[in-house]
């Protein structure tokens, strides 16, 4: 897809979204809405709150409208959301994850809304289980007012063409702003760096910054820390993010005998820092996507131990940009952390690697074109 300016006035873009809290989705759309501001009116719906980042949007001047959705199915918020379509003469609705695109495709349906639809699958629940029903109303009735399907990574298309029912599925990939992603630069303002952060100069950190949630699987990630510890003392990670399991990790760590060497640090706004001033960086969910921190990490020069679930394979090379372990296998991920954490020049080669893998193919810059063309061919076609 190449960059298209033929819709020379702004294109009015509604947003569909759950809640516009800090995640992976919700901070593209943020980024989409300041990179076009020039090129779009947008407007963002969302489901069921507005959430901190569609406050700060709010603040912004963006119109940010909530449609609060009951429990169950509620139909009444197709009916809403047609109207504020209406009202706002919407000319594209981009909706992101598939609950979002049910109702935007139940207002287009029942309420004959001209707006074309763009839906953009992110995550995949684990396991990937799918109702024969669900499937068949996808393929048979609701893929028809998705007028483009797109994914961030093949991982996520290949689930939407064969699980969910949407064949014209393909993949448009995440970006990271690779401006605000230095690189390492030299020992110097590596120790300025850690000293701004509070790190020890010479102790070895790993670093997850993931919501605490089941999926992301942090127990597997302290369990393999026991094994880290005994074999580095010394070492230390660091646990980045918020969420309903960070109470019991805490009490976990405890549990392993691990607490004095994780560090839960809470939402960060300095992850870009974080990342430049760590030595490894690790996820170990059970199912992911197209992770934008890994990503973050990838531009920051980190490398990466992760596992091979989703479209981690995708942006990770095994041995390249840093190493791949099964699901749950807390030995293989202990084993690869500790490598990282004592090779400091296999770490800075992989960390160079990814950066390098970074700017020839995850640039946001380039991704955001790709949907700005998209909404100009979709505005296109609206009446």
């Amino acid at each position: 897809m190449t960059a298209d300016n033929t819709h020379s006035s702004p294109v009015r873009v509604g947003f569909v979204m759950h809640v516009m809290q800090v995640a992976g989705a919700e901070v593209l759309v943020t980024q989409v809405i300041k990179k076009l501001a020039r090129q779009i009116e947008p407007t963002v719906f969302c489901l069921d709150a507005i959430g901190e980042l569609g406050e700060r949007l709010q603040a912004e001047g963006v119109p940010v409208v909530c449609l609060d959705r009951k429990p169950g199915l509620d139909l009444a918020v197709a009916k809403r959301l047609a109207a504020e379509v209406a009202d706002r003469k919407i000319q594209v609705l981009h909706a992101h994850q598939y609950t979002p695109f049910f109702y935007t495709a139940l207002a287009r349906l029942r309420y004959r809304s001209k707006a074309r639809v763009l839906f953009t699958e992110h995550g995949r629940h684990y396991p990937d289980i799918v109702s024969p029903k669900r499937r068949w109303i996808n393929r048979l009735v609701l893929q028809r007012y998705a007028d483009i399907t797109t994914a961030c990574c093949d991982f996520s298309t290949e689930a939407l063409q064969h699980v969910e029912g949407f064949p014209r599925a393909v993949t448009l990939v995440n970006g990271v702003d690779i401006d605000t992603l230095p690189g390492r630069g030299n020992a110097e303002q590596q120790h300025a760096l850690r000293e701004r952060l509070g790190l020890d100069l010479d102790r070895p950190y790993a670093a997850c910054i993931a919501r605490f949630h089941s999926v992301k699987d942090h127990r597997t990630l302290l369990r393999a820390w026991q094994h880290v510890q005994q074999a580095l003392p010394a070492a230390r990670l660091l646990l980045v993010g918020d969420g309903p399991e960070r109470k019991a990790c805490e009490q976990f760590a405890e549990e392993l005998g691990v607490a004095s060497s994780v560090e839960f640090w809470g939402i960060r706004k300095d992850v870009g820092d974080i990342l430049r001033a760590i030595d490894v960086f690790t996820l170990t969910s059970v199912s992911e996507a197209a992770s934008l921190t890994l990503l973050e990490a990838m531009a920051s020069e980190c490398p990466a131990v992760l596992t091979a679930v989703g479209g981690n394979a995708e942006h990770v090379t095994e041995g390249k940009h840093g190493y791949l372990a099964p699901r749950g296998d807390d030995q293989q991920i202990a084993k690869r952390l500790e490598q990282l954490l004592t090779d400091s020049a296999t770490a800075k080669k992989m960390g160079k690697a990814a950066r390098q893998r970074v700017l020839q193919d995850f640039e946001l810059d380039d991704v955001i074109a790709e949907y700005a063309n998209l909404y100009s061919q979709l505005a296109s076609k609206a009446k």
